[in-house]
Formats: structure tokens, sequence, C-alpha cells
């Protein structure tokens, strides 16, 4: 199986601007032949990059409620905003995972989600997967997520999932897609090296998986005019605020494709299955070298809302 991993820049709070450009990079990778093509966590329509360099915890900050309030106007209601990378995705007959900023009508219409979004060839949603706990600052403007989207998807021969970000330090939550059968896994990354460069290889090395890293690009010269404040973040951001660090490990956790950085580029590369089988010989951790007389997991997946069940 073709796999592709578009590493760009997205038109920085700009969803749709970056949905043109996400459809253009799609194009590019049915092209070359993928079967499917990824993008990092939240390109559309952007990380919270401003949270840092602008006093983000500061409680009732009118400039925070700026951001926020321009954050939720430009994010991604799924069944309405996807609509044309579905369509691309059924045209080339080629699967997609992509991170977005999910505003949630299901809770309300106003609360973000950090989700990952999966697309089959046929171009319906399978899954839409939120973020189970943002990360530190993250936490200020993104909600908890739930089991919902923890999900593994067949494309041909493979069964493929996929976490955001930090969830891929969480063991039980990898442990759940390597028990659904998983064995190419994605992991999405707003950008940065040091996250990619020793976890990557870690996860394929203890799943014996195919394992994807795919990240997104922001440098100051992403902040475009239309963005609140866009003077004080040029003048607060470092200059590359994410740097990339896209890259594949072979099941064995050795290098496919190493991690690049700062640079806008379309990654592609074939998997062979029978390399998971070979590395699965000596170690399947949810099969031969498994103990379920011993260990168990329990995982809640329905979707959390404030009505209940019934709601």
């Amino acid at each position: 199986m073709i796999v592709s991993l578009a590493q760009i820049f997205p038109v920085w709070l700009d969803r749709k601007a970056t949905t043109q450009k996400v459809c253009s990079y799609i194009s590019k990778a049915a092209a070359e032949g993928a079967h499917l093509v990824c993008f990092g966590e939240t390109l559309l329509s952007g990380y919270p990059f401003w949270i840092d360099p602008t006093d983000g915890a500061r409680f009732e900050s009118s400039r925070q409620k700026d951001f926020y309030a321009h954050y939720v106007k430009e994010a991604v209601v799924v069944t309405e905003d996807l609509v044309d990378i579905q369509a691309l995705a059924k045209q080339y007959g080629i699967a997609v995972y992509i991170g977005v900023i999910e505003r949630a009508v299901d809770r309300g219409g106003q609360s973000v989600y950090c989700s990952l979004v999966y697309i089959d060839p046929k171009g319906e949603i399978q899954s839409v997967h939120r973020k189970l706990m943002p990360t530190y600052e993250e936490r200020l403007v993104w909600a908890t997520g739930d089991g919902n989207g923890l999900k593994v998807h067949q494309l041909e021969e493979f069964h493929v999932g996929g976490l955001n970000c930090w969830e891929n330090w969480m063991p039980l939550a990898r442990t759940t897609l390597t028990g659904m059968g998983e064995n190419l896994h994605v992991a999405t990354w707003p950008g940065c090296l040091r996250n990619t460069i020793d976890l990557t290889r870690h996860m394929a090395k203890e799943s014996r998986s195919y394992v994807i890293s795919i990240s997104g690009l922001m440098t100051t010269e992403t902040i475009g005019d239309h963005i609140p404040h866009a003077d004080l973040l040029r003048k607060n951001m470092m200059e590359w605020v994410a740097d990339g660090g896209s890259c594949i490990a072979n099941p064995d956790g050795s290098w496919l494709i190493e991690p690049v950085t700062h640079k806008e580029c379309l990654l592609t590369a074939e998997l062979d299955l029978d390399q998971v089988r070979r590395e699965r010989h000596n170690f399947d951790p949810v099969g031969h070298y498994s103990r379920p007389d011993v260990f168990q997991l329990h995982v809640n997946k329905e979707r959390q809302n404030i009505l209940g069940n019934e709601g």
C-alpha cells in the first residue's frame, strides 16, 4: 500500500483557504498513487499557537476572547465543512486522515475539540476522534474528548487507526487500537521534531506495526492580517513555532522515512504487510504474547453529551 504525508503550512486560522490547500495536496498524493494521505494535528484551521506568547491564561482577558471567537468562527463542523475534501477522496479513491478544530454542534456549537477525522476512499467520514486529554495550555481553548472515535479502519490489506499528538504517549490508548487489529498507526502532531524523533520508533517497536508521524509547519510569516492582534503575535512568537518532523517507522523500529524538518513537502512510501507479519513472529502484543487471563482493558466508547445517551 502506498501512503503520503502532506507536511504543509496551513493558511492559519482560515478554514476555506486551508481547505483549498488540503485539496491540492490530496490531488498530488493521488497522482503519486497513494491509497492514504495524512495531514497534521488541527491543520484545519490551525493549532492555537497564540496562547503562549500572549498571556493566554489571563482570566477574563479581552484579547484572549478575541482569539477564541475567531478560532470558533474558523473551526470545522464535520457534517458541513469537509464536503470538498470528501468529494476529492471519492473522486480519486483515496483515504484521508486529517486533524481539524471541530466545532461540536452536539455540544452546543461553541466549544471546540482537537479531532482526527478519517475519510474513506468512498468519501465517507468513518470516524471523528476527539482528543482524550488536551495538553497543558491546550486546555485553555479545547474541550476534553471521549472514546467514541477510537476506531480502526480496513484499508487495502491494512488496518489503520490514529491518535492526536500527546495521546500517542498514552499506553492504554495505543493498546486499544492495537487490540482492534491496528497494524498501521497514524500519529498527528502540530509540528515538532522532539515529539516525533523518539516516540515514532518506540510505538512501532512496541506494536510491531508501521507508524506514521505527520506534522504541520508554522512560522511568523504564516500570521495573516485577518488574525486578531496579528502584530503582537509576529512580535512575540519565535520565527519557527512548528518545524515539522514528519516520518515513518517500520515495524522493527527502523526508519522507512527519517524525520523531515523546516520543509513543506509531500512524502510518499510503499508499505508491505509482510513486514508486520515478520515482526509479529516473536512478539505480538495483543496476540500470542498477550495474557488476557491476567490483563484486560475496558474502553468506554460512548459519545459524551450533556443530555445523556437518550438525548
